[in-house]
């Protein structure tokens, strides 16, 4: 069950992120930083629980941050314009 609700919670993450990037305010800033907060605690709790492959694991969490954070700093720069 906490498998589907990581995988939820990081694809509402990746739609979040991306709505804030085409309409930024500070609330969905904040909403965006709790998506990825929850998204790398679920995706820890997956890895001690299961004791899966750390590597793979990391790997895939590296990509999801990278996107993720690319789309909220290019949202805090059109929200300072």
């Amino acid at each position: 069950m906490i498998l589907v609700t990581h995988i939820l919670i990081a694809l509402g993450s990746l739609v979040f992120t991306g709505l804030t990037y085409l309409m930024p305010s500070r609330f969905k800033l904040g909403v965006s930083y709790v998506f990825v907060a929850a998204t790398l605690a679920s995706g820890t709790w997956l890895v001690v629980a299961s004791r899966s492959a750390i590597l793979s694991s990391c790997m895939t969490g590296l990509v999801y941050l990278a996107v993720t954070w690319g789309g909220i700093i290019l949202a805090r720069r059109k929200l300072a314009d």
